[in-house]
């Protein structure tokens, strides 16, 4: 069984007041320990992907991005105690597996019933459940991508390549090209490796898309992308070719 003497907090609220209330509940109980405190949606989920995580308070009601489309996205990464104004959503996020749920104006005493119950759940479940593996191959053929304004869904099927530019890294599909400041490393870790190839610094590809290759330059959607030359040796013997 794991231990966790320390449990480490990230809070999400679209509402200062709350924001700081919340953070001031956990910087109160000894063994919560504040990651941080935010009323951006985008920032959590960076912070929680990047691990270290056990323990979100997240609130439902936000504008850019819902606390139940946030879970989608994080999956398993951490425990979740959800946070609302609405009683009405109860039902929804319990559906999610989360730990407990707060209505507000949250009191502190009510709130240490949430936290206590998240120590015990840490404390009890296995290491696996807590942190989820790496995300190696994607179960369910999709991934989800940062944009500007929003997460964005992205069918592993529809990926052409990705090309990096200078600040960000395009993403073309069929229906045209994404932009996303995510690194092309991310992407490579990301993507099951027996449908995508890394074969320059610059682009990664989906081998299954290749139409032809011509002179070191690999055509797809009739594009050229170059076949950089530190990647060609594994490029050729991963597509066997002598």
């Amino acid at each position: 069984m794991s231990t966790v003497k320390t449990i480490s907090c990230v809070v999400v609220d679209d509402e200062p007041l709350a924001l700081k209330l919340l953070a001031d509940y956990v910087n109160k109980t000894p063994f919560l320990q504040l990651r941080t405190q935010t009323t951006n949606p985008f920032e959590a989920i960076e912070l929680i992907q990047a691990g270290g995580v056990d323990l979100l308070f997240l609130d439902i009601q936000m504008p850019e991005l819902t606390g139940l489309q946030l879970m989608k996205v994080i999956g398993h990464k951490c425990k979740v105690i959800l946070t609302t104004a609405y009683p009405d959503y109860a039902l929804d996020g319990y559906e999610f597996d989360v730990i407990d749920y707060l209505l507000k104006p949250i009191t502190f005493d009510r709130f240490l019933v949430a936290a206590h119950k998240a120590r015990e759940r840490l404390v009890t479940e296995p290491a696996v459940v807590i942190q989820a593996a790496p995300p190696t191959e994607p179960v369910a053929g999709y991934i989800f991508v940062k944009t500007e304004y929003k997460i964005q869904k992205i069918d592993l099927a529809d990926i052409l390549y990705m090309e990096g530019l200078r600040d960000y890294v395009a993403i073309h599909t069929p229906a045209g090209k994404v932009l996303t400041l995510q690194s092309m490393r991310s992407f490579q870790e990301q993507l099951p490796e027996r449908q995508f190839m890394r074969v320059h610094k610059s682009y990664l590809v989906a081998l299954d898309k290749i139409e032809f290759i011509e002179r070191n330059r690999i055509v797809i959607a009739g594009q050229y992308i170059p076949v950089g030359e530190t990647y060609q040796e594994q490029f050729q013997q991963r597509l066997n070719i002598k």
